[in-house]
């Protein structure tokens, strides 16, 4: 098997997960910062999401990444996401998220949560274009919330759905890769050695 590459982009908010615009509403694309046509997106983020999206022209690597843990010999490829939320979490609240909700397509897999402080945060955040919409007299907080699945807008309608509405999200991290420094727009590509392989369940 030859080296398998994939590349880390930290997607901005607005840019589309595709190449091309099939809306015809004009939106930036994923052509705007990288040029390499070949390569094909693990994982989704939607429009209004931002933060890590992996790209990859290994078909392998990309259902490695992409697939339920069932499909993919029961290894859990975790998605890690930076939540802002309105409002003030309970303790009951962040223990449905974690339990896992019932949302119109079925039940959430159980999730780790943790609520911190924006300096608890795993990196210093950037500044959002176009700002989050902010309201004086209703407070909002952070969560770090790691899924094994990828129901659409999952993150989104599992928060809402406990009462807690999603402000802002980004995510951090997938099947072990991390955003790290990555300045938003930027992206870095990797080899993969035969550990990551390894652990990524790809026989080289």
């Amino acid at each position: 098997m030859s080296t398998s590459s994939l590349v880390l982009f930290n997607k901005p908010y607005a840019v589309q997960s595709q190449f091309r615009d099939d809306s015809n509403n004009n939106h930036t694309t994923l052509s705007e910062y990288i040029t390499d046509k070949s390569l094909r997106v693990a994982g989704r983020l939607d429009a209004t999401s931002e933060g890590l999206l992996i790209l990859t022209d290994d078909g392998r690597v990309n259902k490695a990444i992409t697939h339920p843990p069932k499909a993919n010999a029961g290894r859990k490829q975790g998605k890690t996401y930076l939540v802002q939320v309105e409002g003030i979490p309970t303790s009951e609240q962040l223990s449905k998220l974690q339990k896992g909700v019932i949302l119109k397509d079925g039940k959430t897999l159980p999730a780790e949560i943790k609520h911190v402080s924006k300096d608890e945060l795993p990196m210093p955040l950037w500044q959002r274009d176009p700002p989050i919409r902010e309201r004086k007299s209703v407070p909002d907080s952070w969560l770090i919330l790691t899924i094994y699945e990828g129901k659409n807008r999952q993150v989104r309608r599992m928060t809402a759905h406990v009462g807690l509405p999603c402000l802002r999200l980004i995510r951090w991290s997938v099947a072990g890769f991390e955003l790290s420094d990555l300045a938003v727009g930027e992206f870095v590509r990797i080899h993969l050695d035969s550990e990551r392989c390894k652990q990524l369940g790809i026989t080289q």
